[in-house]
């Protein structure tokens, strides 16, 4: 690990390992969620002058009015969607800052990641580049439209909240696969679709707090 990966101070691998301490007393059980949280560095996703707060459970501005999410929601959206078994292949909606996605390729053998603000995406790129994160493949594009070319995705998540299921990423998910996203407008839940041979079962889990789901590119 080199020398910024590695962090000092604030962005030690000692804070990211109280980082997840704090997931562990906040309710995540699934230890192959917290061994992705404690083995991505936080840090190199957010500004250098945020760098201090980056292992603190806030979200953060990264720009161009999106966020990275609070590392407790990150974690739970994922242990949710993996719900103990293996990951196949992934595919997340809003890319941000590339956060979410390294830590999916952590736990998945195949992530997809789209996003559709195209300064996000070239930092994202970089970002991940750096970390050699080899199973994260992104795209800038409509993330409402998923990637139905690579579909199905044993599991999708969603990073920005829509007031319906976008009807192109129910048909992108495996029978046996798991959906998590945010839904609703002023008040949003975190939701989970699951398919299964007779159609799909929604359950809503807790209230969350994401910037809105946009169509077309930016």
């Amino acid at each position: 690990m080199n020398v910024r990966h590695a962090g000092i101070g604030m962005t030690s691998q000692r804070t990211r390992g109280r980082m997840v301490e704090r997931l562990r007393t906040q309710g995540i059980r699934d230890e192959v969620v917290l061994a992705a949280m404690n083995a991505v560095p936080r840090h190199i996703f957010v500004d250098e002058a945020l760098g201090t707060r980056a292992y603190d459970d806030v979200s953060l501005p990264i720009g161009h009015a999106q966020t990275i999410s609070q590392p407790y929601i990150v974690a739970r959206m994922i242990e949710i969607m993996r719900n103990g078994g293996q990951l196949n292949r992934v595919l997340e909606i809003g890319t941000g800052c590339g956060y979410q996605a390294a830590v999916l390729g952590q736990v998945a053998c195949e992530v997809y990641s789209v996003e559709r603000i195209q300064p996000l995406y070239k930092r994202a790129t970089a970002s991940l580049q750096e970390l050699k994160a080899r199973n994260v493949v992104l795209s800038y594009a409509d993330g409402t439209m998923g990637r139905p070319e690579i579909a199905p995705f044993d599991g999708i998540i969603m990073a920005a909240a829509a007031t319906h299921v976008p009807q192109a990423l129910l048909g992108q998910l495996a029978v046996g696969g798991r959906m998590v996203l945010p839904l609703g407008a002023q008040e949003q839940v975190l939701t989970l679709i699951e398919r299964d041979e007779n159609g799909y079962i929604e359950s809503r889990l807790e209230a969350v707090k994401f910037v809105p789901i946009l169509t077309g590119k930016a």
